[in-house]
């Protein structure tokens, strides 16, 4: 399942969701592992929701900040809209071309067998591309437009790959919020 919504927000509703997204979430560099190197991710990351949502990916171990007011607000917005819960969602803030997201599938086991993630952009348009997991050749893109709702579920994460590749055309910022239920909750810590 793939579903589109090109104008969810209004731009008007960006502009203000974006400066308060800048100013109240505590954005960090985090350090990644990948094939046992170190990296600083390529974009500022904030992990966000329910006591207990934690999440683990390319070596990083998440524990949740507590929901603010604004992300309560964009979750209850977008749960309105699909019908999904949300426990959690991950923010990215790509401040040029020169950030980005390589390949990958959100298939990490406190996601679920068939996860929904309802992708949120605000800024700069970007192309989020696919491609099939047994073939690299078999690709499609959607063009992120400020303000618009991607809803990836059913079995996609299964099945393709999904990236937001560099671009030295693209000069503005873009923050995108990934709302997801993690379903492997522990709340005490155990």
């Amino acid at each position: 399942m793939l579903n589109y919504y090109p104008a969810f927000l209004q731009p008007a509703e960006c502009g203000q969701y974006t400066c308060q997204l800048k100013t109240e979430i505590n954005w960090k560099q985090e350090n990644l592992r990948i094939f046992g190197k170190s990296y600083l991710t390529p974009r500022l990351t904030a992990w966000y929701g329910d006591t207990g949502a934690a999440y683990s990916y390319s070596g990083l171990k998440l524990s949740p900040e507590p929901w603010t007011p604004v992300l309560i607000q964009l979750r209850d917005m977008i749960v309105a809209a699909t019908g999904c819960s949300f426990n959690s969602v991950l923010l990215n803030w790509y401040r040029d071309g020169n950030d980005s997201m390589g390949w990958h599938a959100d298939d990490e086991k406190e996601l679920g067998v068939n996860p929904v993630i309802a992708s949120l952009s605000l800024g700069q348009e970007r192309d989020f591309r696919f491609r099939r997991k047994d073939n690299h050749r078999k690709v499609f893109k959607v063009k992120l437009a400020n303000g618009s709702l991607l809803v990836m579920g059913g079995s996609i994460q299964h099945f393709w790959q999904h990236a937001l590749l560099k671009s030295a055309a693209i000069k503005g910022e873009r923050i995108n919020l990934t709302f997801r239920m993690i379903m492997a909750v522990n709340v005490h810590g155990r």
